[in-house]
Order: C-alpha cells, then sequence, then structure tokens
C-alpha cells in the first residue's frame, strides 16, 4: 500500500472533479440567467439548451469517479488499476431530466405569485438550479461507487470532505467508517467524496475521534446547543470551517431556499 500514490489520486481527483463541477455550474447559471420572461417557451429553450452539457458532465463524473476508485482499489488490494466501467442512467433521480431542469422555473413562478419581485424571484430559481445541478453530480458519483464497490473486495469506506468549508453534518459523517452496502446518503449540495478503507481488521465505527468531538463542541458553543443524533439545531445549516489556524472551528448559518407543497398556488 502506497500512501503517496493513495494522496496523489486523492488529489488528482478532487481537482478535476471540483473543476467539472465549477464549469457546470457557471454555464447553467449563465444560461439560466442570461435573459428571457421566463415563460413556458424560456423553460423548454432553457432545458433543449443546457441538458446535453449537464448530462455530459455526469457521464464525465461517472468516468472519472470510476477511473479513481479502481486505482485507488488495485493500490490498496493490489491488482490491475484498470476501470471497472460504469453505466450511468440519464434519469439519475428516477424522473426524466427534462422534468427536473424545469423546476428552477417553476421556482421563479412561485416566487412572482408570491409577490416577490422579478430580481428576487430569479434569485431563487437560480439557487435551485445550483442544487439540482450539484446534487444530480452527487447522485452520479454515488451510484458510480456503488458500480464499482460492489464488484470489489473493499469492505469499509469513508466520506472524505472537499475543500475548507463543509456543514456540520458531513464533517461528523467524515469521522465515521461505513459499509459499503449503506453507500453515502448525501444531502442537497453535499460534494463529498467517498474513499474506500485498506484491507484488515474492522477500524471501528469512529475513526477520527478528535475531529467528532471537536465538531460537536463547534457546534454546542456557537449555537448554545448540540445533539448527536443532528436533528436540534440542524447540522446541514451549519458550516464548519476546519482549516482556520487563530481561531479555531469557525461556522456561520446557512439559509436554504426551497419551494414547499405549500410554497406552491393553490395548495
Amino acid at each position: 500500500m502506497s500512501e503517496a500514490t493513495q494522496a496523489a489520486l486523492d488529489a488528482r481527483y478532487t481537482s478535476v472533479t471540483v473543476s467539472l463541477r465549477q464549469r457546470l455550474l457557471a454555464l447553467v447559471a449563465q444560461v439560466f440567467t442570461g435573459g428571457g420572461s421566463y415563460r413556458d417557451a424560456d423553460a423548454d429553450a432553457f432545458v433543449e439548451q443546457i441538458l446535453p452539457a449537464v448530462l455530459g458532465a455526469q457521464q464525465q463524473m461517472g468516468a472519472l469517479t470510476d477511473a479513481y476508485l479502481s486505482a485507488m482499489v488495485a493500490d490498496m488490494y493490489g491488482g490491475a488499476a484498470t476501470a471497472a466501467g460504469v453505466a450511468i442512467p440519464e434519469n439519475i433521480r428516477g424522473v426524466p431530466p427534462e422534468d427536473v431542469y424545469r423546476r428552477p422555473f417553476v421556482t421563479v413562478w412561485t416566487a412572482l405569485s408570491q409577490g416577490k419581485s422579478m430580481t428576487e424571484a430569479v434569485r431563487q430559481g437560480e439557487n435551485r438550479l445550483a442544487s439540482i445541478t450539484g446534487t444530480d453530480l452527487q447522485l452520479v458519483r454515488t451510484e458510480a461507487t456503488r458500480q464499482v464497490l460492489s464488484n470489489s473486495s473493499v469492505r469499509f469506506y469513508r466520506r472524505v470532505l472537499r475543500g475548507s468549508y463543509n456543514c456540520a453534518m458531513c464533517v461528523i459523517a467524515s469521522t465515521q467508517r461505513y459499509r459499503k452496502e449503506r453507500l453515502m446518503p448525501i444531502h442537497p449540495g453535499c460534494d463529498c467524496g467517498t474513499r474506500p478503507l485498506p484491507p484488515g481488521r474492522d477500524p471501528g465505527q469512529v475513526i477520527e475521534p478528535d475531529l467528532l468531538e471537536a465538531a460537536h463542541a463547534a457546534v454546542a458553543k456557537g449555537t448554545g446547543q448540540a445533539d448527536r443524533g443532528g436533528r436540534l439545531p440542524d447540522y446541514r445549516d451549519i458550516i464548519i470551517d476546519r482549516q482556520h489556524g487563530e481561531l479555531g472551528p469557525l461556522m456561520a448559518l446557512r439559509r436554504h431556499d426551497f419551494t414547499a407543497p405549500k410554497d406552491l398556488p393553490g395548495q
């Protein structure tokens, strides 16, 4: 097992997938905010224009994840670092992507029906588009990981945090080991990765106890309450900066703009 090789694989995979995600998010945002009246015809034109890029990026994410995990497993367990080959469906949610990528327009229409300004309505639609696009890439990552690991000798995996800032839920999840049969539940906007754990004995449920305790302590200090189940407060809404050298973990509350059933006209 080569720690240097694995570190290089992690770094390269993180770099290319973060770049892929950023480029796609920038593209769909540019097209969405690039004009038009946000009517039905504009929604149709938007979907027709961006869907090839979205689906292409999803296939690329699947291939990158396949290559990364296959190389990682080979380095840990032996064998050839040959991509397993993954099949990523276009309807990664089980819903036609044409329907999914019209939803930001529904968000705009709903906001306008509530008396919001066009500027605010478009902002909410853009936020929903970013959440949808990023989440779909993560679903692809999850599906590719499931396919690769299911045919390997790997028993356990861990979540890998990306970047300096992560929600408290993801930070805490990164301190645990998971069986490959329970692969990586996510939340909207999550961009965590997966890394197989090397062969040998079961490392136990908690693999980074110091980080786990620090995260819970940061939540309790910043909000006045903490819950080991991550419910009160909602750990998804708490952002932890894990790399501040002087002040320790810093937190901020995140605000979401989601359209719930009660927000839709006539509901």
